[in-house]
């Protein structure tokens, strides 16, 4: 019986991962639940799965929580706060961390779920966006188990020999990373200033959260999940080559030193690899329809215009110069998604002010996770200082 912990269980990796386990229930208990401020959602949640503990990170949605959850008499003990998140991801009763919040905000639990030497099963890929070499000298200092849920990477991990030491070892060229390339991959370039929120969000395979949407609009998903893959997999920059794959069948690919290719495919169902991940090294069901090969029809594949995807090159540039200036990336995507989902700036706004911003960044080599965090808060300070100029001058 494993006990999990899942960290944002109300978003799409979370409520995905309750869907596979709530068909396993003799194999996995779930521990604790946490969110941000979605109190309905996370009490649902309560009733169906019994968690001793349920965290929120905004105190007004805890306070109704814990009166609904008292008028249902249930035993779960409600929480709020990061520093309980991280009391829940590094609790010693718990085996598995499913680290699914979104954003940098996830780093400080998923970190002490590392550092507590647990079972990781890592969706949220910011955290090795901002502090790969401090995550990962971490997983081997305390044992750590880490585990990729995020499609393109777990497909890798599937491709590779186990038990992996390092491609070399393994034989590999290249690994191959697979993207759809959101809903824009054949939109007129000069209509992407009217580009509206709705827009952006409607994924045409994948069913997921606002910001991540977006940042599948821009490709900036895929330059951070370049840059993740870099860390899991010890590659290069050489290494790893970002493919366009419109229809999402085939997740990553890996091409090995005598010329084979293997590949990892599926239906765009994220109940795939977080069904892998909890199972690990074994095989459990879950409810994805299998894939019918005489429907497919044809796969596929071409390279990503740095014209219409300025964000993903922004990404890899930002890992080649190292230190915190993929922290810094992040950071200011993240405040220029979140204002582009507000209405208050256009999409070709989100890239602009990525570019404006790391043309000037100054990056260092941090020395611990509050470095990290500091380069996190003043890059999102200059993204605002950047977004407000550019109001100012065009009023």
């Amino acid at each position: 019986m494993q006990r999990l912990t899942v960290l944002g269980s109300t978003g799409s990796i979370g409520v995905n991962t309750l869907d596979v386990v709530s068909d396993h229930l003799d194999r996995y208990q779930v521990y604790a639940l946490a969110a941000n401020n979605n109190d309905a959602k996370l009490f649902e949640q309560i009733v169906r799965f019994q968690p001793r503990y349920a965290v929120l990170c905004d105190e007004t949605a805890a306070a109704r929580l814990r009166e609904r959850t008292k008028s249902a008499h249930l035993s779960t003990e409600i929480l709020c706060g990061e520093k309980e998140l991280v009391n829940v991801a590094s609790n010693a009763e718990v085996d598995t961390v499913v680290a699914a919040v979104v954003g940098a905000a996830g780093l400080p639990a998923t970190m002490a779920a590392v550092t507590s030497g647990k079972r990781v099963l890592l969706a949220n890929k910011e955290s090795l966006v901002m502090a790969g070499r401090l995550f990962m000298e971490a997983v081997r200092e305390n044992g750590a188990q880490l585990l990729p849920v995020d499609s393109e990477h777990n497909a890798i991990f599937q491709c590779l020999p186990q038990p992996f030491v390092d491609l070399y070892s393994a034989g590999v060229r290249r690994l191959l990373l697979t993207g759809s390339g959101g809903p824009f991959r054949e939109f007129e370039l000069g209509s992407f200033s009217s580009i509206t929120p709705e827009q952006a969000c409607a994924h045409p395979n994948w069913n997921m959260g606002k910001k991540i949407s977006v940042d599948s609009a821009t490709m900036m998903n895929k330059g951070l999940e370049y840059i993740e893959a870099c860390w899991l997999f010890g590659a290069s920059p050489e290494q790893i080559e970002v493919v366009l794959h419109p229809q999402s069948i085939i997740h990553s690919m890996v091409e090995f030193v005598d010329g084979s290719v293997l590949a990892q495919m599926g239906q765009p169902d994220m109940r795939t690899p977080i069904a892998h991940c909890l199972a690990w090294p074994e095989r459990i069901k879950n409810r994805v329809s299998s894939l019918n090969f005489l429907q497919l029809g044809s796969l596929s594949f071409g390279a990503p215009d740095p014209q219409r995807y300025p964000c993903l090159y922004a990404a890899v540039t930002a890992f080649k110069e190292g230190g915190t200036a993929p922290a810094a990336l992040n950071a200011v995507n993240e405040v220029a998604v979140a204002e582009f989902l507000a209405g208050r700036i256009r999409f070709t706004q989100i890239a602009e002010t990525v570019d404006q911003v790391m043309q000037g960044w100054q990056s260092w080599e941090p020395r611990d996770l509050d470095c990290v965090i500091q380069a996190d808060q003043l890059a999102r300070v200059r993204a605002k200082e950047t977004l407000m100029a550019r109001a100012c001058a065009v009023s």
